[in-house]
């Protein structure tokens, strides 16, 4: 996700130099053909770039709110994920209990609440395409590790474990029949959210509205310098130059909200509300007498750069 301060001119710009440098040609050799070799028939009205360009601008207004539709949704899904693992947490640090032998119930407590921090890694790194076995290993234990080796997909390897968890506490007598629906209702919004979240990232933009919109641009830009020859004289470059930066810009942030879940830097910052949910229910656990106090909670993530993952 893009931070408010200290993004450098050059990331902006970077995303268009090569759209912009075509069109710089482009005007040039316009302006060149128009002023040297006197042919003043090649210029057209205004009207024409102006009602396509009006058009152009809707559809890319119309394009930016999807687009951003998709992104603040993916926001608000792992907001819910904040909230639901906070829960679980409290749900297993308060609602089991064995009154008998209370040794019994540490080591269970400890490995669930670990396992919540495992997969929330695990489904950021799965929505990204990458490897989550190198980074949840430290919080699973061996026979857990290798249990969901066997999964595509490892969050859903290790939700699987936490029903079987529960389904043990309530053999033992840990929780009641009330509190196992309880705590089932948790896990149950958080496979919620991870299908939601598999949603986002397998159902592609429209390719026919993103093209029909790309072809569009260009036949204004095309067309644009024709126009402008006659009103702004040797300035149409610049101004065309600017003009169609602008749309440039707002298409390529369009095409960068759209998916928010690629490892860019406009993403939906997973491993980081990841890290947050990690150093949470590490305090939790640390808070609660039942838990061994050995937990070492990490920093908040703190960017090194203008945007954060």
């Amino acid at each position: 996700m893009l931070l408010k301060k200290n993004i450098p001119i050059k990331y902006v710009f970077g995303k268009i130099k090569y759209e912009v440098l075509l069109v710089t040609l482009y005007g040039l050799i316009i302006e060149i053909v128009y002023k040297n070799f006197e042919i003043t028939n090649i210029s057209i009205n205004m009207t024409v770039p102006t009602v396509l360009g009006t058009i152009i601008s809707l559809l890319l207004a119309f394009r930016s709110n999807q687009a951003y539709d998709r992104w603040w949704e993916a926001r608000i899904i792992w907001g819910s994920i904040v909230n639901d693992s906070r829960t679980l947490a409290r749900q297993v640090l308060n609602l089991m209990d064995d009154p008998y032998q209370p040794e019994n119930i540490k080591e269970f407590k400890n490995r669930i609440i670990r396992r919540q921090i495992a997969w929330c890694y695990a489904l950021g790194n799965g929505l990204r395409k990458n490897d989550p076995m190198p980074t949840i290993e430290k919080f699973l234990p061996r026979e857990e590790y290798d249990y969901i080796k066997k999964y595509d997909n490892k969050h859903l390897g290790l939700t699987q474990l936490h029903a079987r968890d529960l389904n043990n506490a309530l053999k033992q007598g840990w929780v009641n029949p009330y509190q196992q629906v309880e705590i089932d209702s948790t896990i149950t919004r958080l496979t919620d959210a991870m299908g939601k979240c598999e949603r986002i990232k397998n159902t592609v933009f429209p390719a026919t509205y993103s093209l029909y919109i790309h072809l569009a641009l260009h036949f204004f830009i095309v067309l644009l310098p024709f126009g402008m020859v006659d009103l702004f004289g040797f300035l149409m470059v610049p101004v065309l130059v600017v003009i169609t930066a602008c749309f440039f810009l707002i298409e390529k942030m369009a095409i960068h909200l759209q998916d928010p879940f690629e490892n860019k830097p406009t993403d939906t910052p997973v491993l980081s509300i990841s890290r947050n949910i990690e150093r949470d229910l590490k305090q939790m656990m640390n808070d609660d007498e039942q838990i061994v106090h050995d937990e070492q909670v990490p920093k908040a993530f703190e960017p090194e750069a203008f945007y954060i993952l």
